[in-house]
C-alpha cells in the first residue's frame, strides 16, 4: 500500500520538477514479502514468548469462540497506540489442541469483527499459525504485517511462541556499486530500525550480493567495505537512507595479538575487526563481544581453528578517544569433561570453554577432528587404559 503512494507522489513530482522540489532524496524503497518459512528464507530471526492468561482481557469485545477453555495474550508493538494486539486461541473441536486463532488485525481492539486463522499445522504438542496479516494505520497509510506463531501445549506447560513472518528486501545503488538490502524485524515487535545494547533487541541489516546472507545489527553506523554509513530506516521498513558518515571519532581495542579476528556490537552496529599486533579500532561507543577467532597452522601444515560464541553479557567493553579499551579474551581455553553413571555404564562428555565461558568450537581444516582420547588411571596405576571418545 505504501509502495503505490510511493510511485504516485514521484511521478507526480517529476511532472511539477519544475516548481516542486523533489522530496525525501536518497530514499531507497525495498519489497515486502512474508511466508511461514521467514526465518530460512530470509535469515535468523529472534522468536517471543507470549504470557498466556485463561481471563479475558477487559473491554475486549470478543467473537464467538467454540471451545470451553481459550486462552488469550498480547503482543506488543509500539506500531498501534495501545501499545500491542490482542489474540485469542479457541478450540473447534471437543479435544485436541487449540487450533483456531483470533487476532485485532485492524488494531481497533476488539476480536468480534476479526476471521479465525485456522492452524495450518498440529503435531503432538503444538499448532502452527501464520503468516498473520495485521495492518498498522501511520500517517503514511495503512502498512501490513505478518506473524508466525506456534502454540505448545503439553499438561498445565503452555506456551504461545511469535516471530515476525514478513521482512524487507530489494536491490539498492551505494555509489556505482548493486547491492541487495535485507531488513529483518529480529525482535519481533512490527518495527524494523530497533537498535540496542542488547543483541536480543536489535534488528538486523543485509547489505549483500544477492543471494548471500550476512546480517548485521542495526545501529548508528553500517560498514560497506572500507566506508562507514549511516543507516536510515524507515520504521515500518518500506526504505533505507545511506548517507556516508561525517566526523566519527574513533578508539583504540587492545588485545591478545594470538586473537585473529572478533565481532562486537551495540547501538552503533556489528563490526567485525582483524587486529594488527593485538590493536584494533571503533568508533567511539558502548559494544558486546559476540564472537572471536584464534587461526593457528601445525608443523604438517594443518588449519586449526578455536571459534567462541555466545560470549554473553560479561563482553562489554566502551570505546573512548583518551583510553584505549582492554578485552581479556582468548587463551588459555579450558577442557570439561563431565562424567555420569548410570546402571554400571558410565558416560563422559567433553567441552571447550573461554574465559568468559563462552562456548569454543574447535575445526581442523574447517572439519571437526577427530575426537579426543580419554585417560583413566586409579590413584596406586594398577587401573590405567585409554578410550577414544566418539561423537553422537
Amino acid at each position: 500500500m505504501r509502495d503505490r503512494a510511493y510511485f504516485s507522489l514521484t511521478a507526480l513530482a517529476t511532472i511539477l520538477v519544475s516548481t516542486v522540489p523533489v522530496r525525501a532524496q536518497g530514499e531507497q524503497w525495498l519489497q515486502y514479502r512474508s511466508a511461514r518459512e521467514a526465518t530460512q528464507i530470509a535469515g535468523a530471526l529472534s522468536t517471543l514468548t507470549l504470557d498466556l492468561r485463561d481471563e479475558a482481557p477487559a473491554g475486549v469485545a470478543l467473537p464467538q469462540l467454540k471451545g470451553q477453555d481459550p486462552v488469550f495474550a498480547k503482543w506488543p508493538t509500539p506500531m498501534v497506540e495501545a501499545g500491542g494486539l490482542w489474540m485469542a486461541l479457541d478450540r473447534t473441536t471437543e479435544a485436541g489442541l487449540h487450533n483456531s486463532l483470533y487476532i485485532d488485525s485492524d488494531g481497533d481492539g476488539r476480536l468480534d469483527d476479526e476471521t479465525a486463522e485456522t492452524a495450518y499445522r498440529l503435531d503432538q504438542y503444538s499448532s502452527y499459525f501464520g503468516p498473520v496479516k495485521v495492518i498498522f494505520q501511520i500517517e503514511d497509510g495503512p502498512v501490513t504485517y505478518h506473524l508466525n506463531l506456534r502454540f505448545y501445549a503439553s499438561g498445565a506447560n503452555r506456551r504461545l511462541y511469535v516471530s515476525a513472518g514478513g521482512w524487507y528486501e530489494g536491490d539498492i545503488t551505494i555509489g556505482d556499486l548493486k547491492k541487495h538490502c535485507v531488513l529483518l524485524d529480529y525482535n519481533a515487535n512490527g518495527t524494523f530500525n530497533d537498535r540496542s545494547p542488547d543483541p536480543g533487541q536489535s534488528d538486523r541489516i543485509g547489505i549483500s550480493e544477492r543471494n548471500t546472507t550476512g546480517a548485521v545489527f542495526v545501529g548508528k553506523y553500517l560498514e560497506i567495505g572500507d566506508t562507514l554509513y549511516e543507516p536510515q530506516i524507515a520504521r515500518d521498513g518500506a526504505f533505507v537512507k545511506l548517507p556516508k558518515a561525517q566526523n566519527v571519532k574513533f578508539g583504540a581495542v587492545k588485545l591478545a595479538d594470538t586473537v585473529s579476528s572478533f565481532c562486537a556490537g551495540g547501538e552503533n552496529g556489528q563490526f567485525v575487526r582483524s587486529p594488527e599486533n593485538g590493536v584494533a579500532t571503533l568508533p567511539v561507543g558502548k559494544y558486546r563481544i559476540t564472537e572471536w577467532t584464534i587461526d593457528r597452522k601445525d608443523d604438517n601444515g594443518a588449519q586449526w581453528r578455536l571459534q567462541a560464541i555466545g560470549v554473553g553479557n560479561a563482553s562489554s567493553f566502551e570505546v573512548s578517544e583518551t583510553t584505549d579499551a582492554s578485552l581479556e579474551i582468548g587463551e588459555p581455553v579450558e577442557a570439561i569433561v563431565q562424567a555420569t553413571a548410570r546402571e554400571g555404564t558410565y558416560s563422559f562428555n567433553q567441552s571447550l570453554r573461554g574465559r568468559r565461558g563462552e562456548r569454543i568450537v574447535l575445526t581442523r581444516n574447517g572439519a571437526q577432528p577427530q575426537a579426543p582420547r580419554l585417560n583413566i588411571k586409579n590413584k596406586d596405576g594398577t587401573y590405567d587404559r585409554t578410550f577414544s571418545f566418539s561423537y553422537g
